[in-house]
């Protein structure tokens, strides 16, 4: 199972949100791509499942790693502009399911924040990459939020107590999905590589093991390679699929 093509990318978005599973998440796959909406005058924001308390790579107590990861999470999307970073209560790393419960935090983030776009971490899994983009967390916040994409967060029927909190309906124009099969939608990054870079390696718990330029420089060589861009050049890539007909 695949994405169909890409749609053309609206021309008038005005807000997006990203909503992912883990803190780091949205930096390792989009962060360039963001700093680019950004310097297009877009105003974004995060929505984070979890606090990432299963993550890290060091003897970090257990009890500290949330915290920890959520002020990492903060300076990363300040690398890159964005300064709106929700976290949801209620979930823990490596247990997410595309709960009814997860549906409505995200419906009710999306009718809060009236976004034209939602990007997510793909709700398809990579059967060559069974780690990474195929984390079973990444898998169900793309289930859940494709879900209150439509039909939850455009739907009055849907959460209905959700309007007793004075959340009326929004429809999402458009949608991008990260680390799903064939991404046919590539993002030149490669002049704003340097936010991309700090954004990542703000997430110390994550990446203080790797020598994070040249990770970001090999993978997004290759994107750039693989969507035909010229040589030398770093890029990102994604489906995105319209909402509305």
């Amino acid at each position: 199972m695949s994405f169909p093509a890409s749609a053309p990318v609206l021309p008038d978005v005005r807000r997006a949100l990203a909503v992912f599973a883990h803190p780091d998440d949205v930096d390792f796959g989009c962060a360039g791509t963001i700093a680019g909406w950004v310097d297009e005058g877009i105003e974004v924001a995060y929505l984070i499942a979890t606090r990432g308390d299963s993550g890290g790579f060091d003897d970090t107590p257990r009890e500290e790693m949330p915290a920890r990861r959520e002020a990492e999470q903060r300076a990363a999307a300040a690398a890159v502009g964005v300064h709106r970073v929700d976290f949801l209560d209620g979930h823990s790393d490596g247990t997410l399911t595309p709960s009814l419960a997860l549906r409505r935090q995200i419906s009710a983030a999306i009718r809060r924040f009236r976004p034209d776009r939602v990007l997510t971490s793909s709700p398809l899994r990579r059967w060559e990459h069974l780690t990474g983009p195929s984390h079973p967390d990444h898998l169900a916040v793309g289930e859940a939020t494709t879900c209150a994409v439509y039909p939850d967060s455009r739907n009055p029927f849907a959460f209905p107590e959700l309007l007793d909190e004075g959340l009326e309906p929004w429809v999402v124009r458009e949608i991008w999905y990260a680390g799903g099969p064939g991404p046919d939608h590539a993002i030149d990054v490669t002049d704003r590589i340097d936010r991309k870079i700090a954004a990542m390696e703000a997430h110390r718990s994550q990446t203080a093991h790797l020598d994070v330029p040249t990770w970001i420089r090999d993978r997004l060589t290759t994107v750039a390679d693989n969507a035909g861009l010229p040589p030398g050049r770093l890029a990102e890539a994604f489906t995105v699929l319209r909402t509305t007909e």
